[in-house]
């Protein structure tokens, strides 16, 4: 039997909850998670590992052919395709996270000698007892004018004691997506000054029972009637803020100890984990392929899939699907090995990525304009609950479509007003819009790693031509 405990001091609604499986704000989405985590054992999430005796998820799998990346990404499809690609930090983009810090732990232990060993460690640690994990980077939003480095103190999550057995850390991180549900948070702060670096600069992972560890979330989205919210009954990952009231870190989960260029070494890292991106593109393919399955049937539904307009509109969001799909697939042939992994390409992944923050907003807002008034002309509760019959028997008749039981066309629009107009699609909306970071720092990253010798080339080219052409109408 799957059991998840979840995290210790979790607030919401200013209270504290002792029970979180059992607290109806996230009951739903810990059943999920728990389903999620029997697949392990099933050949399409899993593989048997041998250092640890046990099956573990394909995240933690080093490939090491093109042919081990595609069982990763059956993987992650499983998974995704689960939740319709709805819960975007589930472990697997984590485990990814920490597969990529193994795979290049002898690089990153020139910041801290003891990387190697604790990444080793910690790697076959989170197999074993299978733990849940989620990343927390983010420093607060107080005064985002000033650079990192020139914050307050109490601006940077910071250590306040030093241990012979570890340190005491203070202040607090976001945005942990997931916290409640999860056994430890990646911690980093990129802290790139030498002076300070001791107290800013750190690299750690912590357990989420840990005391003096606050987990403040967000109001929750979380619904319990599956019939009337069917997502937001089941996939409310939960967003918080980490608060850290001098919390011990252990040594041995303390990856890197006060070295700025370590700690920003650790970030970039995270940022170019193609495998981590891979992750996230396998779901943003499945979340668009869902909402663009469920536009065509809303569509169906009312017969305007006849309409020109209409057509042309769904007719993009396939192109969306097909776009993003056809990203991973060449991501995935143009791969190479690097190091002792079979990587995808990087560029193609980070196109398919920013492409998703666009592609995400253009699609609620196909969805809104072909559902249109339908979203507010549901009723309120399920046409079958209605305690008269007579009612009933004319919900039956007004609210049925073109070939479409009422009972049907309104389910379907259920669905559409979660993702348009509920709380939890407007969590979603921001999400896409914003999870790979702020999108013009992203584009200026692509920039600043993207192979630009080609462009030179092809110019250096066609200047050369048209300096040989000028020549011979001189001298012919």
């Amino acid at each position: 039997m799957v059991q998840i405990k979840g995290a210790r001091n979790i607030w919401l609604d200013g209270n504290k909850v002792e029970k979180p499986a059992e607290h109806a704000a996230f009951r739903g989405t810990f059943e999920t998670i728990k389903q999620l985590i029997k697949l392990i054992d099933d050949g399409k999430v899993g593989f048997y590992d041998e250092s640890v005796q046990q099956n573990v998820h394909k995240a933690f799998l080093i490939p090491q052919t093109y042919e081990q990346l595609l069982e990763k990404r059956e993987a992650y499809e499983t998974w995704a395709s689960k939740s319709y690609g709805m819960m975007s930090r589930l472990s697997d983009y984590a485990y990814t996270l920490i597969t990529g810090y193994y795979i290049d732990r002898e690089q990153l232990s020139v910041y801290d000698a003891t990387f190697a060993e604790k990444i080793t460690n910690y790697f076959e640690l989170v197999k074993r007892e299978r733990r849940l994990v989620t990343t927390a980077i983010a420093d607060p939003q107080m005064d985002r004018s000033k650079p990192i480095t020139e914050r307050a103190d109490h601006a940077l999550l910071r250590v306040v004691e030093q241990r012979e057995d570890g340190v005491v850390v203070s202040g607090a991180k976001m945005i942990a997506t997931g916290a409640p549900y999860v056994d430890d948070i990646i911690i980093n702060t990129p802290y790139s000054k030498e002076d300070g670096q001791e107290q800013y600069a750190n690299l750690f992972i912590v357990a989420t029972d840990s005391p003096g560890l606050e987990i403040i979330c967000r109001k929750s989205h979380a619904e319990t009637d599956r019939e009337l919210y069917p997502l937001a009954s089941q996939f409310d990952e939960m967003d918080a803020v980490i608060i850290f009231d001098n919390v011990f870190i252990p040594n041995e989960r303390i990856f890197i100890r006060g070295h700025a260029q370590g700690a920003t070494a650790a970030h970039r890292h995270q940022q170019l984990n193609m495998l981590a991106h891979y992750q996230t593109v396998v779901r943003l393919a499945t979340k668009l392929k869902f909402v663009a399955g469920l536009a065509t049937a809303i569509a169906k539904s009312i017969a305007v899939d006849t309409f020109l307009h209409v057509q042309q509109k769904l007719g993009e969001l396939y192109m969306q699907v097909d776009t993003i799909n056809g990203l991973l697939q060449a991501a995935e042939t143009e791969g190479s090995v690097e190091g002792s992994a079979y990587k995808p390409s990087a560029v193609l992944l980070q196109v398919a990525r920013h492409l998703g923050t666009q592609y995400y907003a253009r699609a609620m807002s196909i969805l809104k304009e072909i559902g249109a008034g339908g979203y507010t002309q549901l009723p309120s509760t399920v046409i079958h609950r209605f305690e008269d019959e007579r009612i009933e028997a004319l919900l039956h008749r007004y609210y049925e479509g073109a070939a479409t039981s009422a009972q049907d066309k309104t389910a379907l629009f259920r669905v559409g007003w979660e993702l348009v107009g509920s709380e939890i699609g407007s969590r979603h909306d921001l999400y896409e819009r914003f999870y790979t970071g702020d999108p013009l720092r992203i584009q200026a990253l692509f920039f600043e790693n993207y192979d630009k010798g080609w462009l030179d080339e092809r110019l250096e080219t066609f200047l050369n031509s048209l300096t040989t052409t000028v020549r011979q109408d001189v001298f012919v």
